[in-house]
């Protein structure tokens, strides 16, 4: 195995109570952070995935924000979203232009993820095109980019390369793991892939397996890159990418992110321009506008052959196939779990998420679970204005104080 990182910085673990703050709120900021690169290599580390072939050698970019303890039991390990990265809090410049990671509203000192107290690991998942490897990877077989090349995977090996990591860091047993909406599904997979090494799981907005209605979306997008004469069967050069089509992807995407209230809430009927109708197919309507926009900008940052791996791993995720039943999926877990849901949220709805509190308090799982009110849609665990980041932490502190969540 090679890496090109310092080993975690040490420090005593610190004991006592955060107090609670809304999501979003105070508290301060990580500061400036450094993307952090390793690379596995060697016959330890061959990851054989679920859907035939192999991956060696395989990198795996992440940050991390605060400090290892001694006893290295202060680990709270983050899981992204489809189109996130590892970029998770605070800026990787000095630039005041810059956006703070994507979630920096939860991480930081004093927030529900305190870098005060908890050492918080941010991995860019398997599959990706933010460092960790993945189709835009170059493969070293044929010294070109993996492409359609590329295996297809799941949310196990996502986990799996993240235990890898985990096991570079030299941590047994992570305090928690946590993430939304496909960031959710690998932290239910960790709870079962790996039920002694997870003292809590954190599933936000998500779901124990794809619903029709998502592979159905999913599909659309799909097809919308594939269709794109620019795609060349994944052989697009990396300077003129299949952009309609992904962005065509992404606008779809961008709708079930939002609810129908936010939607009107942010849009109405207002004209882009104030000049009313045009009587043509130009984006007379702001709601038109941003959704371009959103698609544009994430041409800019994101790889079509790389949207199309992710999205099939998020169909593929369907806990009760993989185990026989839902109930067999959670039976070996030792975690105790906090499930949230929101009630816009009609991507992955609410009763998905009470679904899994179902067969959880069935087992006699520790369970906690709250379906927060938001007209915000599904991406409400991004944003701030709710009750989640004071969930997270009144879960935390009971999971360390050693009680029932």
């Amino acid at each position: 195995m090679t890496h090109k990182q310092a080993s975690p910085k040490l420090q005593p673990g610190r004991a006592g109570n955060t107090a609670l703050f809304p999501a979003g709120g105070t508290g301060g900021s990580v500061g400036q952070v450094e993307l952090q690169i390793v690379t596995f290599d060697g016959p330890d580390h061959v990851l054989h995935l679920e859907g035939g072939g192999s991956l060696s050698p395989l990198t795996v970019a992440y940050e991390t924000y605060g400090e290892l303890s001694e006893s290295r039991d202060n680990a709270i390990l983050v899981c992204h979203a489809l189109s996130g990265d590892a970029h998770a809090a605070g800026r990787n410049s000095d630039s005041p232009e810059e956006k703070p990671g994507w979630w920096d509203l939860l991480i930081g000192p004093g927030k529900p993820l305190d870098t005060d107290r908890y050492f918080v690991i941010c991995p860019n998942f398997l599959g990706s095109c933010f460092g960790t490897t993945g189709p835009t990877s170059i493969d070293p077989g044929t010294g070109e980019p993996y492409g359609l090349s590329f295996p297809f995977f799941t949310i196990t090996d996502m986990v799996e390369v993240q235990r890898w990591l985990i096991d570079h860091l030299g941590i047994k047993t992570l305090n928690a793991v946590i993430g939304g909406s496909m960031g959710g599904m690998q932290a239910l997979q960790w709870a079962i892939s790996y039920p002694e090494r997870v003292r809590g799981v954190i599933p936000i907005a998500t779901t124990s397996r794809m619903s029709a209605q998502g592979i159905a979306l999913n599909e659309v997008g799909r097809q919308a890159i594939l269709s794109d004469p620019k795609w060349l069967e994944g052989r697009y050069p990396k300077s003129d990418p299949p952009g309609r089509g992904l962005a065509i992807a992404r606008m779809i995407g961008h709708i079930t992110y939002l609810s129908e209230e936010s939607m009107h809430q942010k849009f109405a009927r207002r004209y882009a321009n104030g000049n009313g109708r045009s009587f043509s197919f130009s984006k007379d309507f702001q709601v038109e506008s941003y959704l371009h926009h959103q698609g544009d900008k994430f041409v800019r940052r994101f790889d079509a052959n790389t949207y199309l791996y992710i999205s099939r791993a998020m169909d593929y995720f369907d806990l009760e196939t993989d185990h026989g039943s839902l109930e067999a999926a959670f039976s070996r877990c030792l975690s105790s779990f906090l499930v949230l849901s929101f009630t816009s949220d009609w991507l992955f709805p609410a009763r998905q998420s009470a679904e899994i509190v179902r067969v959880l308090r069935k087992l006699g799982k520790e369970v906690s679970y709250c379906n927060i009110e938001s007209d915000q849609g599904h991406d409400a665990f991004l944003l701030p204005g709710h009750r989640m980041g004071d969930l997270v932490t009144g879960f935390l502190d009971r999971l360390n104080e050693g009680g029932a969540p």
